[in-house]
């Protein structure tokens, strides 16, 4: 699971590694997208941007959730991740549109773009997506916050090729449309991974039901648990990712042993990768008449 330490320090290895691969060409593309008058690199600059600022939160994020819990925070700093990659998208979808809103400027009025140039720099920067999205490919299964950086670098290793494709029409056509056109495709591209991870990141700071869990399969499971009469106030959410908590009341059938009743329906729920369980077992007539599911 991504909060077995081992996992974590993966995790920070690789998101170590690609900040500091990325800061570097972050450096590169701001000087070359100046040199060459080239928006395509200075849009790829401007994710690149993002990529330090949001591979930066998320690894700060990760130090903080390791702290460990305490009276005033439970649950430790987990969410600290989640923040991150909330910060993240937040900080992408801007860039996105200000990468739109410049790219309608070329349109109306193209510049020229010394190509030679432009191309180098595009070259670097693939092979050092290319490096990025395979360090963190492995972690961004199991973490929202590798995922978020994960998608920051994938979107820019796309947005490299788009830069070389671009470069290619001005250098055999002069047609300097194509430097505007990538950029917008760049942004359009982005707009809607941007989306799903703050749709993802929100959902867990609003508790719900995390998407891999059906609440009422788990309520059927529950309830089909020798000496359970029925469960309400039902609740699972997400603590960070791959972090998973349940709260219930389940209502004793008549002459249900509490222990074993209690302890088959922990064994029932891990089935749905639900680690934190908090049960309350209720005899026959005390339920709370505002269930859930």
């Amino acid at each position: 699971m991504p909060h077995n330490p081992s996992h974590r320090v993966a995790n920070r290895r690789r998101l170590t590694l690609v900040l500091t691969l990325t800061s570097l060409i972050l450096i590169v593309e701001v000087v070359g997208g100046l040199l060459t008058g080239s928006l395509a690199l200075l849009a790829d600059a401007g994710h690149m941007l993002t990529d330090v600022a949001g591979l930066a939160m998320a690894l700060l994020a990760m130090k903080f959730s390791e702290r460990p819990a305490t009276p005033e925070r439970t649950y430790g700093y987990h969410r600290a991740e989640v923040l991150a990659a909330l910060a993240n998208a937040l900080i992408l979808g801007g860039i996105s549109v200000y990468i739109l809103l410049e790219a309608y400027a070329r349109f109306r009025s193209p510049r020229p773009v010394a190509s030679g140039a432009m191309l180098a720099v595009a070259a670097i920067g693939l092979t050092v997506n290319v490096v990025g999205a395979y360090a963190l490919g492995a972690g961004s299964a199991g973490s929202l916050n590798v995922r978020g950086a994960y998608f920051e670098v994938l979107s820019d290793l796309l947005s490299s090729v788009g830069v070389i494709l671009a470069t290619l029409v001005m250098w055999l056509t002069g047609w300097y449309w194509a430097d505007p056109a990538v950029s917008a495709a760049i942004g359009v591209f982005i707009l809607p991974r941007t989306w799903a991870l703050l749709r993802e990141a929100i959902g867990v700071l609003l508790e719900g039901t995390p998407a891999h869990v059906d609440l009422a399969a788990v309520r059927r499971e529950m309830e089909s648990v020798p000496g359970v009469a029925r469960v309400h106030d039902l609740h699972v959410w997400t603590i960070t990712s791959g972090m998973y908590a349940l709260s219930a009341h389940a209502v004793l059938a008549d002459g249900a042993a509490h222990d074993r009743v209690r302890d088959e329906l922990r064994r029932c729920v891990t089935a749905f990768k639900i680690s934190h369980v908090t049960l309350q077992i209720e005899e026959s007539g005390c339920g709370d008449t505002h269930g859930h599911v």
